[in-house]
Protein backbone atom coordinates (compact mmCIF):
# COMPACT_ATOMS: atom_id res chain seq x y z
CA UNK A 1 0.00 0.00 0.00
CA UNK A 2 2.60 2.58 -0.71
CA UNK A 3 -0.07 5.30 -1.82
CA UNK A 4 -2.06 5.60 1.32
CA UNK A 5 -5.89 5.19 2.08
CA UNK A 6 -7.79 8.46 3.08
CA UNK A 7 -7.64 6.11 6.72
CA UNK A 8 -2.95 5.51 6.38
CA UNK A 9 -3.05 9.24 5.80
CA UNK A 10 -5.54 9.85 8.92
CA UNK A 11 -2.66 7.50 11.18
CA UNK A 12 -0.12 9.40 9.32
CA UNK A 13 -0.83 12.58 10.12
CA UNK A 14 -1.73 11.17 14.19
CA UNK A 15 1.34 9.77 14.43
CA UNK A 16 3.41 12.66 13.55
CA UNK A 17 1.49 14.91 15.93
CA UNK A 18 1.82 12.26 18.64
CA UNK A 19 4.84 11.42 18.16
CA UNK A 20 6.75 14.52 17.64
CA UNK A 21 7.44 14.59 14.24
CA UNK A 22 6.66 16.01 10.56
CA UNK A 23 6.61 15.00 7.43
CA UNK A 24 7.89 16.22 4.60
CA UNK A 25 6.17 17.44 2.23
CA UNK A 26 8.44 17.56 -1.16
CA UNK A 27 6.95 19.27 -4.63
CA UNK A 28 7.41 17.84 -7.93
CA UNK A 29 7.27 18.59 -11.63
CA UNK A 30 7.76 15.77 -13.46
CA UNK A 31 8.68 11.54 -13.52
CA UNK A 32 12.02 12.43 -12.02
CA UNK A 33 11.26 14.28 -9.65
CA UNK A 34 8.78 12.11 -8.90
CA UNK A 35 11.14 9.18 -8.45
CA UNK A 36 13.97 11.10 -6.01
CA UNK A 37 11.30 11.96 -3.46
CA UNK A 38 9.88 8.58 -3.55
CA UNK A 39 13.72 7.27 -3.30
CA UNK A 40 14.61 9.99 -0.67
CA UNK A 41 11.93 8.76 1.46
CA UNK A 42 12.64 4.97 1.28
CA UNK A 43 16.35 5.86 2.10
CA UNK A 44 15.20 7.69 5.29
CA UNK A 45 12.65 5.12 6.01
CA UNK A 46 10.19 7.91 6.10
CA UNK A 47 6.88 7.97 5.20
CA UNK A 48 5.89 11.24 3.29
CA UNK A 49 4.07 13.53 1.18
CA UNK A 50 4.34 14.16 -2.38
CA UNK A 51 2.64 17.49 -3.65
CA UNK A 52 2.36 19.39 -6.79
CA UNK A 53 1.26 23.07 -7.40
CA UNK A 54 -0.85 25.15 -9.91
CA UNK A 55 2.69 25.65 -11.94
CA UNK A 56 3.82 22.06 -11.63
CA UNK A 57 0.66 20.99 -12.88
CA UNK A 58 0.41 22.71 -15.91
CA UNK A 59 4.08 21.51 -16.24
CA UNK A 60 3.31 18.26 -15.89
CA UNK A 61 0.71 18.30 -18.51
CA UNK A 62 2.89 19.41 -21.54
CA UNK A 63 4.45 22.94 -21.27
CA UNK A 64 2.19 23.42 -24.87
CA UNK A 65 -0.84 22.06 -23.15
CA UNK A 66 -1.08 23.54 -19.93
CA UNK A 67 -3.72 21.91 -18.36
CA UNK A 68 -3.98 21.65 -14.41
CA UNK A 69 -5.95 18.92 -14.69
CA UNK A 70 -4.37 16.39 -16.81
CA UNK A 71 -1.13 17.06 -15.16
CA UNK A 72 -2.12 16.11 -11.84
CA UNK A 73 -4.22 13.21 -13.09
CA UNK A 74 -1.16 11.59 -14.78
CA UNK A 75 1.07 12.82 -11.87
CA UNK A 76 -1.27 11.09 -9.55
CA UNK A 77 -1.52 7.68 -11.74
CA UNK A 78 1.74 7.13 -12.29
CA UNK A 79 2.55 7.35 -8.78
CA UNK A 80 0.62 4.57 -8.11
CA UNK A 81 2.57 2.18 -10.36
CA UNK A 82 5.74 3.70 -9.24
CA UNK A 83 5.76 4.36 -5.53
CA UNK A 84 4.35 0.46 -5.29
CA UNK A 85 8.37 -0.34 -5.77
CA UNK A 86 9.11 1.47 -2.72
CA UNK A 87 8.79 0.44 1.04
CA UNK A 88 7.12 3.50 2.15
CA UNK A 89 4.33 4.88 2.13
CA UNK A 90 3.40 8.30 0.20
CA UNK A 91 -0.04 10.61 0.36
CA UNK A 92 -0.61 12.71 -2.61
CA UNK A 93 -1.49 16.24 -2.25
CA UNK A 94 -2.28 18.98 -4.27
CA UNK A 95 -0.24 22.93 -2.94
CA UNK A 96 -1.36 26.38 -3.13
CA UNK A 97 -4.13 26.81 -5.06
CA UNK A 98 -5.33 30.37 -4.93
CA UNK A 99 -9.11 31.94 -5.89
CA UNK A 100 -9.25 32.11 -9.94
CA UNK A 101 -7.21 28.64 -10.07
CA UNK A 102 -10.18 26.51 -8.15
CA UNK A 103 -12.43 25.87 -11.12
CA UNK A 104 -9.37 24.85 -13.35
CA UNK A 105 -7.26 22.73 -10.36
CA UNK A 106 -8.63 21.53 -6.95
CA UNK A 107 -12.53 21.63 -7.62
CA UNK A 108 -12.45 19.33 -10.97
CA UNK A 109 -10.17 16.97 -9.36
CA UNK A 110 -12.59 16.80 -6.41
CA UNK A 111 -15.50 15.95 -9.06
CA UNK A 112 -12.86 13.04 -10.23
CA UNK A 113 -12.20 11.89 -6.41
CA UNK A 114 -16.09 11.46 -5.78
CA UNK A 115 -16.68 9.96 -8.97
CA UNK A 116 -14.35 7.55 -7.67
CA UNK A 117 -15.11 7.10 -4.03
CA UNK A 118 -18.85 6.38 -5.62
CA UNK A 119 -17.48 3.52 -7.61
CA UNK A 120 -15.73 1.96 -4.33
CA UNK A 121 -12.13 3.38 -5.26
CA UNK A 122 -9.69 5.71 -2.97
CA UNK A 123 -9.95 9.28 -3.86
CA UNK A 124 -7.15 10.82 -6.32
CA UNK A 125 -5.31 13.12 -4.06
CA UNK A 126 -5.29 12.53 -0.62
CA UNK A 127 -5.65 16.11 0.22
CA UNK A 128 -6.11 19.41 -1.56
CA UNK A 129 -4.90 22.91 -0.48
CA UNK A 130 -7.41 26.28 -0.82
CA UNK A 131 -4.79 28.88 -0.53
CA UNK A 132 -7.03 31.94 0.19
CA UNK A 133 -4.37 34.35 1.79
CA UNK A 134 -5.23 36.99 -0.65
CA UNK A 135 -8.47 37.29 0.14
CA UNK A 136 -10.36 38.39 3.21
CA UNK A 137 -10.56 36.24 5.52
CA UNK A 138 -14.42 35.90 5.46
CA UNK A 139 -14.09 35.41 1.97
CA UNK A 140 -11.47 32.33 2.62
CA UNK A 141 -13.61 30.44 5.44
CA UNK A 142 -16.79 30.78 3.08
CA UNK A 143 -15.12 28.91 0.35
CA UNK A 144 -13.33 26.71 2.62
CA UNK A 145 -16.44 26.30 4.07
CA UNK A 146 -18.00 25.01 0.55
CA UNK A 147 -14.73 22.88 0.00
CA UNK A 148 -14.79 20.95 2.74
CA UNK A 149 -18.05 19.32 2.19
CA UNK A 150 -17.04 18.24 -0.63
CA UNK A 151 -13.57 16.74 0.33
CA UNK A 152 -15.39 14.88 3.61
CA UNK A 153 -17.43 13.25 1.48
CA UNK A 154 -14.27 12.37 -1.07
CA UNK A 155 -12.59 11.10 2.11
CA UNK A 156 -10.15 13.33 1.77
CA UNK A 157 -7.94 16.36 3.97
CA UNK A 158 -8.44 19.85 3.35
CA UNK A 159 -5.56 22.13 4.23
CA UNK A 160 -6.47 25.92 4.14
CA UNK A 161 -4.03 28.95 4.42
CA UNK A 162 -4.77 31.80 7.42
CA UNK A 163 -2.23 34.65 7.04
CA UNK A 164 0.00 35.22 4.47
CA UNK A 165 3.61 33.66 3.18
CA UNK A 166 5.63 36.31 2.09
CA UNK A 167 7.56 36.07 -0.89
CA UNK A 168 6.93 34.24 -4.18
CA UNK A 169 5.72 30.59 -5.33
CA UNK A 170 4.24 30.08 -9.18
CA UNK A 171 3.94 33.71 -10.15
CA UNK A 172 2.10 34.50 -6.65
CA UNK A 173 3.70 37.46 -4.38
CA UNK A 174 3.21 37.61 -0.70
CA UNK A 175 4.41 41.09 0.96
CA UNK A 176 6.47 40.52 3.91
CA UNK A 177 4.68 42.79 6.60
CA UNK A 178 2.49 41.80 9.50
CA UNK A 179 0.09 39.92 8.16
CA UNK A 180 2.67 37.20 7.96
CA UNK A 181 1.55 36.38 11.51
CA UNK A 182 -1.74 34.72 11.95
CA UNK A 183 -3.48 36.24 15.45
CA UNK A 184 -5.62 33.95 17.24
CA UNK A 185 -8.31 35.92 16.56
CA UNK A 186 -8.11 34.04 12.93
CA UNK A 187 -7.51 30.79 14.36
CA UNK A 188 -10.82 31.22 16.61
CA UNK A 189 -12.36 32.23 12.98
CA UNK A 190 -11.54 29.01 11.58
CA UNK A 191 -12.20 27.25 13.99
CA UNK A 192 -16.00 28.51 14.41
CA UNK A 193 -16.19 28.57 10.89
CA UNK A 194 -14.90 24.94 9.96
CA UNK A 195 -15.10 22.99 13.58
CA UNK A 196 -12.06 20.95 14.82
CA UNK A 197 -12.56 17.88 12.39
CA UNK A 198 -16.25 16.90 13.11
CA UNK A 199 -17.49 18.82 9.56
CA UNK A 200 -14.43 17.20 7.55
CA UNK A 201 -10.71 17.13 8.55
CA UNK A 202 -8.50 19.93 7.72
CA UNK A 203 -4.76 21.00 8.26
CA UNK A 204 -4.04 24.59 8.96
CA UNK A 205 -1.50 26.49 7.10
CA UNK A 206 -0.89 29.48 9.84
CA UNK A 207 1.80 31.90 9.27
CA UNK A 208 4.50 32.65 11.66
CA UNK A 209 6.85 34.89 9.76
CA UNK A 210 7.27 32.02 6.93
CA UNK A 211 8.55 33.50 3.41
CA UNK A 212 8.80 31.15 -0.23
CA UNK A 213 12.23 31.41 -1.46
CA UNK A 214 15.61 30.72 -1.19
CA UNK A 215 17.28 32.79 2.31
CA UNK A 216 19.87 32.90 4.69
CA UNK A 217 19.87 31.42 7.43
CA UNK A 218 18.55 34.01 10.16
CA UNK A 219 17.31 35.95 7.22
CA UNK A 220 13.60 35.18 7.92
CA UNK A 221 11.94 36.47 10.88
CA UNK A 222 10.01 33.36 12.03
CA UNK A 223 7.87 33.32 15.01
CA UNK A 224 7.37 29.77 16.22
CA UNK A 225 5.71 31.32 19.37
CA UNK A 226 2.24 32.28 17.08
CA UNK A 227 1.44 28.94 16.41
CA UNK A 228 1.58 28.16 20.06
CA UNK A 229 -0.22 31.18 20.74
CA UNK A 230 -3.38 30.07 18.46
CA UNK A 231 -3.49 26.63 19.40
CA UNK A 232 -3.33 27.86 23.09
CA UNK A 233 -6.50 30.19 22.49
CA UNK A 234 -8.70 27.81 20.57
CA UNK A 235 -8.13 24.82 22.72
CA UNK A 236 -9.45 27.04 25.60
CA UNK A 237 -12.20 27.50 23.91
CA UNK A 238 -13.27 23.57 22.79
CA UNK A 239 -11.32 21.99 25.46
CA UNK A 240 -8.83 19.99 22.59
CA UNK A 241 -4.81 20.31 23.19
CA UNK A 242 -3.30 20.93 20.03
CA UNK A 243 -6.68 21.38 18.02
CA UNK A 244 -4.98 21.71 14.65
CA UNK A 245 -3.03 20.01 12.91
CA UNK A 246 -0.24 22.81 11.47
CA UNK A 247 1.52 22.89 8.48
CA UNK A 248 5.19 25.14 8.07
CA UNK A 249 5.43 27.07 4.38
CA UNK A 250 8.13 28.81 3.21
CA UNK A 251 10.97 27.06 5.46
CA UNK A 252 14.13 27.34 3.22
CA UNK A 253 16.71 29.15 5.19
CA UNK A 254 14.99 28.12 8.73
CA UNK A 255 17.29 27.58 11.86
CA UNK A 256 16.71 23.85 12.95
CA UNK A 257 15.50 25.31 16.67
CA UNK A 258 12.71 26.96 14.98
CA UNK A 259 11.68 23.78 12.76
CA UNK A 260 11.38 21.78 16.06
CA UNK A 261 10.07 24.23 17.48
CA UNK A 262 7.38 24.85 15.36
CA UNK A 263 7.03 21.13 15.17
CA UNK A 264 6.46 20.95 18.87
CA UNK A 265 3.28 22.89 18.71
CA UNK A 266 1.29 20.62 16.47
CA UNK A 267 3.04 21.20 12.88
CA UNK A 268 2.53 17.87 11.09
CA UNK A 269 3.63 18.69 7.31
CA UNK A 270 6.65 21.12 6.11
CA UNK A 271 6.69 22.18 2.60
CA UNK A 272 9.74 21.52 0.76
CA UNK A 273 10.57 23.29 -2.76
CA UNK A 274 13.36 25.80 -3.66
CA UNK A 275 16.33 23.37 -1.76
CA UNK A 276 15.42 20.13 -3.26
CA UNK A 277 14.99 22.29 -6.48
CA UNK A 278 18.55 23.30 -6.08
CA UNK A 279 19.75 19.83 -5.21
CA UNK A 280 18.33 18.58 -7.87
CA UNK A 281 19.94 21.22 -10.19
CA UNK A 282 23.22 21.61 -8.94
CA UNK A 283 24.39 18.24 -10.05
CA UNK A 284 23.45 18.87 -13.57
CA UNK A 285 25.26 22.05 -13.63
CA UNK A 286 28.48 19.77 -12.61
CA UNK A 287 27.94 17.46 -15.40
CA UNK A 288 27.68 20.72 -17.72
CA UNK A 289 30.85 22.27 -16.92
CA UNK A 290 33.02 19.10 -16.35
CA UNK A 291 31.62 17.78 -19.35
CA UNK A 292 31.21 20.46 -21.99
CA UNK A 293 32.99 19.15 -24.92
CA UNK A 294 31.03 16.16 -24.84
CA UNK A 295 27.15 17.79 -24.23
CA UNK A 296 28.48 20.79 -27.44
CA UNK A 297 29.49 19.81 -30.45
CA UNK A 298 32.89 21.88 -30.38
CA UNK A 299 34.41 23.57 -33.29
CA UNK A 300 32.55 20.74 -35.53
CA UNK A 301 33.25 17.81 -33.43
CA UNK A 302 30.65 15.26 -32.56
CA UNK A 303 30.39 15.48 -29.16
CA UNK A 304 29.53 12.68 -26.57
CA UNK A 305 26.63 11.06 -26.52
CA UNK A 306 27.05 9.40 -23.72
CA UNK A 307 27.15 12.71 -21.18
CA UNK A 308 24.96 14.39 -23.35
CA UNK A 309 22.13 11.46 -22.96
CA UNK A 310 19.70 12.81 -20.29
CA UNK A 311 20.19 9.57 -17.74
CA UNK A 312 23.87 10.46 -17.35
CA UNK A 313 23.13 13.63 -15.40
CA UNK A 314 19.76 12.60 -14.37
CA UNK A 315 21.20 9.91 -11.99
CA UNK A 316 23.31 12.35 -10.52
CA UNK A 317 19.83 14.85 -10.16
CA UNK A 318 18.09 11.84 -8.57
CA UNK A 319 20.56 11.06 -6.13
CA UNK A 320 21.42 14.65 -5.08
CA UNK A 321 17.58 15.33 -4.49
CA UNK A 322 17.21 11.70 -2.83
CA UNK A 323 19.80 12.69 -0.24
CA UNK A 324 18.54 16.35 0.53
CA UNK A 325 14.96 14.73 1.47
CA UNK A 326 16.87 12.07 3.46
CA UNK A 327 18.55 15.42 5.55
CA UNK A 328 14.65 17.12 5.72
CA UNK A 329 13.62 13.66 6.91
CA UNK A 330 16.18 13.79 9.29
CA UNK A 331 15.53 17.41 10.37
CA UNK A 332 12.01 16.75 10.75
CA UNK A 333 12.10 13.95 13.01
CA UNK A 334 10.50 11.48 10.49
CA UNK A 335 13.28 9.29 9.75
CA UNK A 336 12.49 5.83 10.88
CA UNK A 337 9.04 6.17 11.52
CA UNK A 338 7.40 4.69 8.73
CA UNK A 339 4.78 2.49 9.14
CA UNK A 340 5.25 -0.05 7.05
Amino acid sequence: MPIATPEVYAEMLDRAKAGGFAYPAINVTSSQTLNAALRGFAEAESDGIVQVSTGGADFLSGTTVKNMVTGSVALAEYARVVAANYPVTIALHTDHCPKDKLDGFVRPLLDISLERVARGEDPLFQSHMWDGSAVPLDENLDIARELIEKTARARIVLEVEIGVVGGEEDGVVGEINEKLYTTTEDALATAEALGLGERGRYMLAATFGNVHGVYKPGHVKLRPSVLKEIQDAVSAKYGTEKPFDLVFHGGSGSLLEEIHEAISYGVVKMNIDTDTQYAFTRPIVEHMFKNYDGVLKVDGDVGNKKVYDPRSYGKAAEASMAARIVEAAQHLKSAGTKIS
